[in-house]
């Protein structure tokens, strides 16, 4: 064997080697699953997304029926400004205080629509509406996307982050790529459950059942207002 072919060999061999060496150590490994988790967060927009969509109609539908209802529709209407104001990019998955301020509102907006829901449980007139029953279902299967969405987001951040903290992936991770963990969803007890709304003492308030021919009472809006803001806040 030539000198000049052994060199060629030598060097093809190493090719080989450096190449095997780079994928044992997670170089193409970090980056596919980071792109995965991209993607299960792109979901979890359009879920968001179409949940928000439907809000301004949902708002409109009740408001026609419960008018005085003033409070409980501004909150859910200023909820859904805050979370669609906030924008978490791709680039932002690995920050915790923006991620914390997207989770927030969201979780803002889920609230104030329970307590819309406790609300117009008051309005048979509504509940009867076919509109308004296909609007709740609409928002019900949204919110079942969003679960789902955010389910497959956690579990492809807990891949990635597992793959950038173990070896041999940390090396690419750390000294190719500078990879951080990205920020999983957390679980909120306030947020999955709707809020207490006490209409014990209220009487004749706009919250009140109303008799099929009557509209519900509108002369004492103090007593609700007060209590659908506390409601709000929590």
């Amino acid at each position: 064997m030539s000198a000049s072919l052994a060199t060629r060999l030598m060097r093809f061999a190493l090719v080989i080697f450096g190449a095997a060496a780079l994928t044992a150590c997670g170089v193409n490994t970090v980056p596919t699953k980071q792109e995965a988790a991209k993607a299960s967060w792109a979901d979890v927009q359009n879920a968001y997304q179409r949940r928000a969509d439907l809000i301004p109609n949902l708002v409109s539908t009740v408001r026609g029926a419960a008018q005085s209802e003033t409070t409980i529709l501004t909150n859910v209407t200023e909820a859904r400004a805050r979370a669609t104001s906030i924008n978490v990019t791709t680039n932002d998955l690995s920050n915790p205080a923006e991620f914390q301020k997207f989770q927030n509102a969201q979780n803002q907006l889920t609230q104030a629509l329970g307590q819309l829901r406790t609300v117009v449980e008051n309005y048979p007139t509504l509940q009867s509406q076919a509109r308004f029953a296909d609007l709740m279902t609409a928002l019900e299967g949204s919110e079942n996307r969003i679960n789902t969405a955010r389910d497959r987001y956690n579990e492809a951040v807990r891949d990635y982050n597992t793959t950038i903290r173990t070896f041999p992936a940390i090396l690419a991770a750390k000294v190719i790529y500078g990879a951080k963990p990205m920020i999983p969803f957390e679980a909120s007890a306030a947020a999955q459950s709707a809020p207490t709304v006490d209409l014990n003492n209220i009487g004749a308030a706009p919250g009140a059942p109303a008799a099929p021919a009557a509209a519900p009472a509108a002369n004492d809006n103090s007593a609700p207002a007060a209590t659908s803001t506390a409601a709000a806040g929590r």
